[in-house]
């Protein structure tokens, strides 16, 4: 995917000249912050979130933001308005900067911010995804809280490639007690009895800002919404599965383990994506 728009560090710039320095800790051990946002129509859908959900992020590893919230809208205003592009996604990344090769972050001086927009397609279109329980564990936040949407997405990385080598499109991760705790880009959502569920942060669940969306949405629909702890069982004999994330939108599922699922796209899906689909024409 080729990047159309690239800022980096207080003004625009061609992909040709967006560097990071290999000492850049980033790089180095994954010591960062970013978010992923996207707009429609020329402009970002829930701005105000994202960029409060990156400060709380940057405030938990104690990395200090070189720019302000004002400063970052303009950037994105700038980036998505040189896309190119009506509709696509933003890339929105702070890291502890350029270091020593030791792992001390005090050798950092300044942190490096960058941002990268382009079209995004996460998940082939139409039918629903397949999807596969993965071995890869999530972390639980006993180890690394979940709701740090930090750089290092390792064990995500190594759930898509078993889900890869099984012919599906994504994986399903448990945390260490074998409970449900999110896709690897997206979080999960079952239908049971006409109510959706969704496993909690304390489960390893990102506080997902679509997530936040799809449940407002279902709330105004009459929608009973539910956050609880969910296991394999609970997947595998769900009403229908839905997954949500900036870059996926909303996505049913229509498999899991190549086991069909009982409906797909099912009656909560098919009430929440043209109410999704509306707000997002309402807002932007």
């Amino acid at each position: 995917m080729g990047f159309s728009a690239i800022w980096m560090n207080g003004r625009l710039v061609d992909a040709a000249d967006a560097r990071v320095s290999i000492f850049d800790h980033g790089l180095l051990y994954g010591d960062g912050v970013f978010e992923g946002l996207r707009f429609y129509g020329g402009r970002v859908f829930r701005l105000e979130p994202h960029l409060e959900r990156l400060e709380r992020s940057a405030a938990a590893i104690e990395l200090a933001l070189p720019h302000s919230r004002d400063e970052l809208r303009e950037a994105l205003v700038a980036v998505v308005a040189r896309a190119g592009v009506p509709d696509g996604y933003v890339r929105l990344v702070v890291t502890r900067g350029e270091g020593d090769l030791g792992l001390d972050p005090r050798s950092c001086k300044r942190p490096t911010t960058f941002l990268a927009a382009a079209p995004l397609s996460v998940f082939p279109g139409g039918g629903g995804v397949a999807v596969v329980i993965a071995s890869t564990r999530q972390a639980g936040p006993d180890v690394v809280d979940p709701r740090i949407k930090s750089l290092n997405y390792l064990n995500r990385l190594l759930a898509r490639l078993e889900a890869i080598r099984a012919g599906a499109d994504e994986a399903i991760m448990l945390n260490t007690r074998g409970l449900i705790a999110e896709g690897t880009t997206d979080n999960v959502l079952l239908a049971r009895n006409g109510a959706l569920l969704s496993p909690p942060a304390s489960d390893g669940a990102l506080e997902g800002i679509t997530r936040g969306v799809v449940f407002e949405l279902a709330r105004e629909l009459g929608i009973p919404v539910r956050e609880e702890s969910l296991g394999t069982y609970d997947l595998r004999v769900a009403d229908e599965v839905i997954l949500v994330g900036t870059g996926a939108g909303l996505v049913a599922v229509r498999s899991v383990d190549g086991r069909a699922l009982a409906s797909c796209p099912g009656p909560l899906f098919r009430r929440l994506e043209p109410a999704f689909e509306a707000l997002v024409r309402r807002e932007v």
